[in-house]
């Protein structure tokens, strides 16, 4: 029978070295700056809120930044970034190509606020040409950034796009769930994208494994018309605009 004695199994154990954090995030873990990153935090926040303070009404526009000129998401985009621009909404952005770029684009040219909260990131992501000047604003810090686009949008317009979309779009909608935020408008463009993931919420996440309730796809739209998406974003708020906390 084998022996139970944990002590002498213990003995047989060789502790694993761990190496030194990689270079690129070594600032990251000096713990001793933690106290002074706090005040970076803060200014991010201050610097945002500033920006914000008299921008009015406003929706967010998210996308692949892999998008370009003359594909179809890029069209959707800028002709999304023109009506909401032509109904009073400013359009914000992530700040950086593809769809960022074209909403921006599509605002500015009509009239409208263009708003880009451009992030640093390793591969030097640059704000798009189509942002006004004095609008944008650029974080180091991603959930900084969050708070931004959910605490001053008005509705959430999802392209077709990647991890950081995905990302946007569950931020929303887990906030929303939860009641940390107001609810609002969480609109879903490009419908052979989208179709089958919203399919699989709704029949599997929802109604076969129940871990959502109908409640929270309520505000979830699936819809390719940019004008129907203005008329979803008007109808959700019959009593007018507020934030979401």
């Amino acid at each position: 029978m084998p022996s139970s004695d944990k002590s002498t199994k213990r003995q047989d154990v060789q502790p694993v070295p761990v190496n030194p954090p990689d270079q690129r995030f070594a600032r990251q873990t000096d713990f001793s700056g933690d106290g002074w990153r706090v005040f970076k935090i803060m200014a991010e926040f201050v610097n945002g809120f500033e920006k914000m303070s008299e921008i009015g009404p406003a929706v967010s526009v998210f996308g692949s930044t892999r998008v370009v000129q003359g594909d179809r998401e890029y069209a959707l985009a800028e002709e999304m970034g023109r009506l909401l621009a032509a109904h009073g909404f400013a359009a914000i952005t992530g700040g950086g190509p593809g769809v960022m770029e074209a909403a921006n684009k599509g605002a500015q040219q009509a009239g409208g606020h263009s708003i880009g909260f451009n992030i640093k990131l390793p591969n030097q992501q640059k704000s798009n040409p189509f942002i006004d000047r004095d609008k944008l604003v650029t974080f180091d810090y991603f959930f900084v950034r969050k708070v931004m686009f959910l605490k001053y949008s008005q509705a959430f317009v999802v392209l077709p796009g990647g991890f950081g979309t995905m990302d946007e779009f569950f931020e929303a909608v887990t906030l929303i769930q939860t009641r940390k935020s107001a609810r609002f408008p969480v609109i879903l463009m490009g419908g052979s994208y989208w179709d089958g993931f919203y399919r699989w919420m709704h029949d599997t996440m929802c109604h076969q494994k129940g871990y959502i309730g109908q409640e929270d796809l309520d505000f979830i739209f699936l819809e390719d018309d940019p004008g129907k998406v203005i008329d979803i974003i008007l109808g959700f708020y019959p009593e007018g605009y507020c934030l979401n906390f």
